[in-house]
């Protein structure tokens, strides 16, 4: 046979990634290195690469720090090291028999399996290819003799197992074979299949990031292009009705003839924009809460810059909240209205609730909770993030100043889910080349606001740090609080998967206070199991828990059902709503000042 007639075969597995025309594949490599090169040196100059307040440099830090004493934990015990090395070796020896025996064409079931919520593996390729069936198989096998490892270390207080756990968890997020693009299938064949355009236009896009990230880098996780805040977005016809230096206070136009006498006033948190409660039309909780006949009002915050530095917690809740309700009570002309707090803002309610129930004052006929803690001692992972060195590095900060940027608030709560809201994008927009996807919650998520400085100061140090409500330390007015007087019927709903409210931080809470409670778990997390309409049949709530001890026993004596909380607690709603009225236009009273959202939510 000639020699030139020769061709050998090549295997279907590999024949996807030959590179149809190098020349253009070299090209667009070297111009993606040297544009990435670039960008990677301004991302070294700016303060993420700087030690400070929750910046990357700090985290990395930290996680060295506490993972290195780990692993001296671990040699101190030469035995039981030995022991699990040979696990470790053991795994891997099993492992590498699989992949032999596949080889040969023996059909050999997995030795682990990645979570059904873990969505870095979905591509069929990590399954059907030897080679990236070992780099998962080799991945998840060392995630969990670490975290086995680690779950039995003798002599950690809570404390530090908590934080070990934490940037354990960042550092095997990280090495996901899924991150790097050798070892991922998907990026690789687009690399192929694109001539390496996409890493070209990845390096583009993380330099457009880099222009326009604030105080820290964002990585895009949307098409900020796709949304405008009264075209889709917060669209829900309506009025701004009163306004103050703190706070705009949006009254919503009635959809029903009639509406129920008692309105309601919803008071988000101001960590973020209000329209979380106001997304598109399909999924605004303010406008189903509209077209089930009741008079709805919204607080719409401030976005604060340093002028506003010296405004306290104090004055957010009396300066704020309340002269809201005054507002409200005026424009309605009702002695008692209904009230609702969502986070934080649902944190500074119920201390505003507190020191009104010590003046004897009672405005509200009942107060609804969205994922609101008033006892931090189960706080979870934010927890890591407010010791005392943390704090008084973050008070220079915002002391400098004047406020704490709400880009560094972003990267608390990014780094509290990397394997959700850090590498998934990083992979897509600078790994295979692609503008993220309009996604309407990931907008808002990254719409941030600035903290003014004196309100977050408090904040972070009298509840996560101190956790003085719950102790009965706080002061307000002048005025101790005592969470056991707040008397009136609450509606408290926590998620099942929240990483910022954990649901048994919640629901240590509601049992401190003084009245009727009402505790409902939702499905999903922070946000998805909060706005979750009825329309999209999602998820499903827990109610009627009987075993009050902690939050699973109560679980498991409760009643399941599937779907949204919202029907559920509109019913509630009602029986604290009084009878039927003719429906109210926005402003009789107080006047109008300019259309919703209005001019607040809009400031950057």
């Amino acid at each position: 046979m000639p020699q030139d007639s020769f061709k050998p075969e090549i295997p279907p597995f590999l024949s996807r990634y030959l590179i149809a025309n190098p020349e253009e594949f070299a090209s667009n490599l070297l111009r993606a290195y040297e544009r990435g090169s670039i960008a990677l040196a301004q991302l070294a100059e700016r303060p993420d690469a700087k030690v400070g307040p929750y910046t990357s440099a700090s985290e990395f830090s930290a996680a060295t720090e506490t993972l290195t004493s780990l692993a001296q934990t671990w040699l101190s015990d030469p035995v039981k090291l030995s022991e699990a090395q040979t696990l470790f070796f053991g795994q891997f020896a099993n492992l590498w028999n699989n992949v032999l025996a596949r080889a040969m064409g023996m059909p050999i079931a997995p030795l682990i399996e990645p979570a059904s919520t873990d969505n870095r593996f979905k591509d069929p390729e990590w399954s059907a290819n030897p080679f990236f069936d070992f780099c998962k198989q080799a991945y998840l096998l060392a995630c969990k003799w670490a975290e086995d490892q680690l779950a039995t270390t003798p002599g950690l207080d809570e404390r530090a197992r908590h934080r070990a756990e934490f940037y354990l968890r960042q550092l095997t997020s990280a090495y996901s074979p899924t991150n790097f693009l050798a070892t991922n299938p998907e990026v690789l064949r687009e690399t192929i299949e694109t001539n390496g355009r996409n890493l070209l236009e990845g390096a583009n896009l993380l330099a457009e990031d880099l222009r326009s990230s604030g105080d820290l880098m964002k990585i895009s996780q949307t098409d900020a292009n796709a949304f405008e805040l009264g075209r889709n977005l917060a669209t829900t016809p309506g009025k701004v009705v009163f306004q103050n230096e703190l706070l705009q206070l949006i009254q919503y136009v009635p959809a029903t003839d009639k509406v129920r006498e008692r309105p309601i006033l919803m008071i988000p948190p101001w960590i973020n924009k209000y329209y979380i409660l106001d997304l598109t039309s399909q999924k605004s909780f303010v406008k189903y809460v509209v077209d089930q006949g009741f008079t709805v009002f919204v607080v719409s915050w401030v976005n604060p810059d340093e002028k506003l530095a010296a405004k306290t917690f104090e004055d957010y809740i009396l300066e704020g909240i309340l002269e809201a309700v005054r507002a409200v009570k005026q424009e309605s002309g009702v002695e008692k209205i209904n009230v609702l707090g969502y986070c934080v803002g649902g944190t500074a309610l119920t201390t505003g609730l507190a020191y009104l129930a010590q003046r004897g004052e009672e405005p509200f006929k009942s107060c609804t909770l969205l994922t609101t803690q008033v006892d931090f001692t189960l706080a979870g992972d934010l927890l890591l993030f407010t010791d005392d060195n943390q704090l008084d590095s973050l008070d220079a900060l915002m002391t400098e100043k004047g406020f704490l940027d709400g880009s560094r608030m972003a990267n608390v709560f990014n780094m509290m889910r990397p394997r959700d809201l850090i590498w998934p994008y990083v992979i897509n927009n600078y790994m295979l080349g692609k503008k993220p996807f309009p996604f309407d919650l990931l907008f808002w998520n990254q719409d941030s606001t600035r903290m003014a400085a004196a309100n977050h100061k408090f904040y972070l140090r009298e509840f996560y740090n101190e956790n003085r409500l719950a102790k009965g330390e706080m002061d307000v007015g002048g005025i101790k609080l005592d969470l056991g007087k707040i008397k009136l019927p609450i509606f408290s709903v926590a998620t099942r998967e929240d990483h910022i409210a954990p649901a048994a931080s919640v629901f240590r809470g509601m049992q401190m206070l003084g009245g009727p409670v009402e505790f409902v778990l939702a499905g999903s997390g922070h946000i998805a199991g909060v706005i979750n309409p009825p329309s999209k049949a999602k998820y499903q709530f827990w109610t009627k828990g009987t075993n009050m001890a902690n939050l699973a026993d109560w679980q498991t004596s409760a009643s399941v059902t599937p779907g949204s909380w919202w029907p559920y607690w509109i019913e509630w709603l009602s029986q604290q709503s009084g009878g039927w009225i003719e429906a109210r236009a926005p402003g009789k009273k107080l006047g109008v000042i300019e259309d919703a959202p209005g001019s607040y939510v809009k400031a950057s």
